[in-house]
């Protein structure tokens, strides 16, 4: 157990950073494929460096897609228009390197009349929910992913002409028995053009983007550094090469709760990686929405090819309302792990998946985000007479 007063940190980036360029790549393909053969089996990273797109992988379907277009798309749709940012989507260079799923692993996930489908990989996947937010999601990463959100959007509509698409934040948030009291210090790094000085960028990027996010939470004492460095002109995969996966804790809950390691983007639903993290925050969610805990974080584990998770664990860091093995009983009678179930419960498979690699995979009030629903809260919330 932590201090109760302490400060937390959680950072994002935007839509323009390389390794989420990777991630949006990889999700659009797996769309395009869904939305032909729902039953595509994907597995497709992303790498990008000044210039280049390479795109690599698995993937077994009935359905086709021009790789080397979407790729292109989905770089002009975030920005990357310019040859003077030394990587745009018509100039970049695109190579594919794609071959079909293993048939070692089809045979155990694919599901036959004799076999149920199981688990496309083995491995452990967490979901958290706490009260700190209306989202049920902790306060850091929120703030930090709607200042991700603002520097893209000022960009976008030219409110801040100047600005190029890579960019991160950064939020500390001080707090006070466990509750969150007050903003500490914001972090921004903007990637702009070369001719505009670094008091004209912090002043816009304050008025405009740190202003109408955070004001609330803001006082006197509210450290803020903008372009640490004092410049950033050269930025995507000129700057730093990208590769998808490697933001999974901007993806999920900003440190504050635990992760299994394995990346979402790029992945049909068959693998747990992905399915099952969304499950396990549809779970967590659900138990704090009916009052059950104001923290409950839920782990799931899985071996390949076998249908039913090997554990299912909850903690609620002190917090629940009910014995835990209350708890843990409501999960287990209300709740399926089995992949298929899992899939179905949440209708996983539509082409949704590009929305999802920015900005987080989870307190998004988006229709497509099924696993944010809390449509169990009052189940649970009766079976456990409350």
């Amino acid at each position: 157990m932590s201090s109760k007063n302490y400060l937390f940190t959680s950072e994002s980036v935007t839509e323009g950073h390389p390794d989420k360029i990777c991630d949006q790549i990889s999700d659009a393909i797996l769309d395009e494929l869904i939305k032909q053969d729902p039953k595509s089996r994907v597995a497709v990273e992303t790498a990008v460096t000044t210039g280049l797109v390479l795109v690599m992988g698995e993937i077994t379907t009935k359905g086709y897609v021009e790789i080397p277009q979407i790729v292109r798309e989905v770089i002009k749709d975030i920005g990357y228009t310019s040859p003077e940012y030394q990587f745009d989507y018509q100039s970049c260079g695109v190579l594919v390197s794609i071959h079909s799923q293993s048939p070692d692993i089809a045979q155990g996930v694919n599901e036959k009349i004799e076999h149920e489908q199981g688990a496309g990989d083995q491995g452990i996947m967490f979901g958290y929910a706490s009260k700190e937010t209306p989202e049920l999601m902790p306060l850091p990463i929120i703030l930090a992913h709607n200042l991700a959100k603002k520097l893209s959007e000022v960009r976008k509509n030219k409110t801040i002409s100047y600005l190029r698409p890579d960019g991160k934040t950064q939020v500390t948030v001080e707090y006070e028995n466990y509750t969150p009291k007050r903003i500490h210090t914001i972090v921004i790094a903007a990637q702009h053009n070369p001719d505009v000085s670094l008091d004209q960028i912090k002043k816009d990027i304050t008025k405009h983007v740190i202003t109408p996010v955070c004001s609330s939470l803001m006082d006197s004492n509210t450290i803020i550094h903008i372009n640490g460095t004092g410049k950033f002109v050269i930025g995507g995969p000129t700057g730093d090469s990208g590769v998808t996966g490697r933001k999974i804790i901007v993806d999920t809950y900003g440190g504050k709760g635990h992760h299994g390691g394995g990346c979402f983007s790029g992945k049909d639903p068959s693998k747990v990686d992905r399915s099952g993290a969304y499950f396990a925050r549809y779970v967590a969610k659900n138990i704090v929405a009916a009052g059950l805990a104001d923290i409950c974080e839920v782990q799931i584990s899985y071996v390949i090819g076998v249908s039913k998770p090997l554990s299912v664990f909850v903690d609620t860091r002190g917090t629940n309302k009910i014995p835990v093995e209350k708890i843990q009983e409501l999960i287990q009678e209300n709740f399926s792990f089995k992949p298929k179930d899992m899939i179905e419960k949440l209708d996983l498979l539509r082409p949704i998946y590009k929305k999802t690699a920015s900005y987080g995979h989870f307190g998004r009030n988006e229709p497509e985000f099924t696993w944010e629903k809390t449509d169990m809260a009052e189940t649970l919330r009766k079976k456990a007479g409350l």
